[in-house]
């Protein structure tokens, strides 16, 4: 086993992640990609979690511009959580990870309802843990399902993958002179309105002191080698 500085992490995933070059649905070798990255962490002995969004699948607000009730359209998103969850969930056990998909909303036939302290008892028996359907709450985003679970199953980080190598004060793919965070306060971060995360799931990391890391889910290790202790991507901290 390698020497972890992060022993357990939640791992939070846009549904882009997931989808094809279009943006829009499921792409399997997407999945498989995400399933390696995933593996080669949970290998290192590292208990993982994930939540991942849906936004492959359904936003709420194109719904919602076309009139579509708030509650529903948010309803509609979490199930569509649960699809990225199980196609994930497919994609780690083909690649020899044993998996458990927990919902928020009751799915038995396909899924374990929520249940923080079997989630617990899962990682410690050596399986990756993914949560679906959010928070179970419309009006809360998946960033916002990520800090709680992250707060409610005593992880160690919060780890944001993304596209891009961490936080900068304006958007990279725009701007080449853009300036990266190696650290920022979880004020900072609010109050610079960088969207690094919903301010809903900034202030509940902060009020519970949970670290949060923003990296590149598509570089090389970057996971692996934040977890064992190199300074990867941007930290978010008190």
């Amino acid at each position: 086993m390698a020497d972890l500085k992060y022993k357990r992490i939640l791992l939070k995933l846009s549904g882009e992640a997931m989808a094809t070059d279009k943006g829009f649905g499921i792409d399997p070798n997407r999945a498989a990609y995400v399933a390696k990255v995933v593996k080669s962490v949970h290998a290192l002995g590292t208990q993982v979690a994930v939540v991942i969004g849906a936004g492959n699948l359904w936003r709420g607000t194109i719904g919602m511009e076309m009139g579509m009730d708030r509650t529903t359209a948010d309803h509609m998103g979490m199930i569509a959580t649960v699809m990225n969850s199980l196609a994930l969930r497919d994609a780690l056990e083909q690649a020899g990870t044993p998996t458990r998909v927990q919902t928020a909303i009751e799915m038995r036939a396909i899924a374990e309802p929520y249940i923080r302290l079997r989630a617990i008892r899962h990682m410690e028996k050596g399986r990756v843990v993914i949560f679906g359907a959010g928070t179970g709450n419309p009006y809360f985003t998946t960033d916002s399902a990520g800090a709680l679970r992250s707060n409610e199953i005593n992880a160690e980080v919060l780890i944001k993958g993304t596209k891009v190598n961490g936080v900068y004060d304006s958007d990279p793919m725009k701007n080449p002179d853009a300036v990266k965070y190696d650290q920022l306060s979880y004020i900072d971060a609010l109050n610079s309105r960088l969207k690094v995360m919903d301010s809903t799931a900034i202030s509940l990391c902060m009020d519970n002191e949970m670290p949060i890391v923003v990296l590149d889910l598509w570089e090389e290790d970057s996971i692996n080698k934040f977890v064992q202790g190199e300074n990867i991507g941007t930290l978010i901290t008190n």
